[in-house]
């Protein structure tokens, strides 16, 4: 039986346009079941955990000042002087060298001023005591007429004996020079032993 194909023409295209609607509807519904999650924001950043800081320590008020020759410490002292000392002060037997404007003479007695209880280090110097002997590198402390050793232990060397001969030793093994006019470094750290005459020929180099 022959098919009028003007008849089935509308047929095949009405076919056609189903097939594409129904096409079209499975891939939206594939779309809707699965799809693809966007990267969560935030309006706000999340906080930042900041780690605790240690408290800053206090300011040190001051720093001790070394010394490796007894050249530095004659240049740097106001007054070099060799005596004993007293319960009411020092006694100056010998200047072994003055800066200029000093009016410090042989016999007289000086006032001692305490050590720089500022500085931490000074806790650990020694004591002046009635009877010793010494020889003493000094500051003059501009707000009084006293003086103070330099850097407590470096400017303190006790003396034994007389005359030129003497024996002059570092008061502290640590806080002490370690040469004449040159640094030792293998000295450093164990006192210092010399003489008299050395100490006086070295503040005697100093103008």
């Amino acid at each position: 039986m022959a098919v009028d194909l003007r008849r089935t023409r509308p047929l095949w295209a009405t076919a056609a346009a189903v097939l594409a609607v129904a096409a079209l509807s499975a891939c939206g519904s594939a779309g809707a079941a699965d799809p693809i999650a966007a990267p969560a924001t935030s309006s706000a950043a999340a906080p930042t955990a900041v780690a605790p800081t240690a408290a800053a320590p206090p300011p040190i008020k001051g720093k001790l000042r070394g010394y490796g020759t007894v050249r530095q410490l004659s240049e740097t002292a106001d007054l070099v002087v060799r005596g004993e000392v007293e319960a009411a002060g020092f006694r100056v037997d010998e200047v072994l060298r003055a800066a200029t404007g000093s009016s410090v003479r042989n016999g007289e007695r000086i006032t001692l001023a305490s050590l720089d209880g500022s500085v931490p280090d000074m806790a650990h110097m020694s004591k002046l005591e009635t009877g010793q002997v010494v020889v003493l590198y000094l500051a003059q402390d501009p707000a009084a007429s006293a003086f103070r050793t330099l850097s407590g232990d470096f400017g303190v060397f006790d003396v034994t004996g007389s005359g030129d001969d003497a024996v002059a030793a570092s008061r502290s093994q640590a806080m002490a020079v370690s040469g004449l006019l040159a640094e030792d470094p293998a000295a450093s750290g164990h006192g210092f032993r010399t003489t008299l005459g050395q100490l006086r020929a070295v503040a005697a180099q100093v103008k």
